[in-house]
């Protein structure tokens, strides 16, 4: 039996190519809403991240969810996802954790 192909997608701020299920999707909406999606199975334009605070901040500098949204996102819904993202990182990590559990 051949392995099962995994997709790929990139980090917006890091450029770093690694498996969907180990980055997080910001989404932006039909309705013109941006937010994070773990399911990753929301409808709209999404962009990933890595689970890393660090890549969410270089994004934020460098505005690479902007480009990849193809929207302006402004301050203040950088610092609404700011929030979110880590109240989300603990359950994104147990995620994946389970996620590889089940891989074995």
């Amino acid at each position: 039996m051949r392995p099962r192909k995994v997709p790929l997608r990139k980090c917006v701020a890091c450029q770093e190519m690694m498996p969907k299920k180990e980055l997080i999707r910001v989404v932006r909406t039909p309705a013109e809403e941006v937010q994070i999606d773990l399911t990753g199975k929301k409808a709209g334009r999404g962009a990933y991240l890595c689970g890393k605070v660090s890549c969410f901040k270089l994004a934020k500098k460098t505005k690479a969810l902007d480009r990849a949204l193809k929207q302006p996102v402004g301050d203040h819904i950088y610092d609404q996802l700011e929030q979110d993202f880590v109240a989300v990182e603990d359950q994104f990590i147990a995620g994946k954790e389970h996620s590889a559990d089940e891989d074995e």
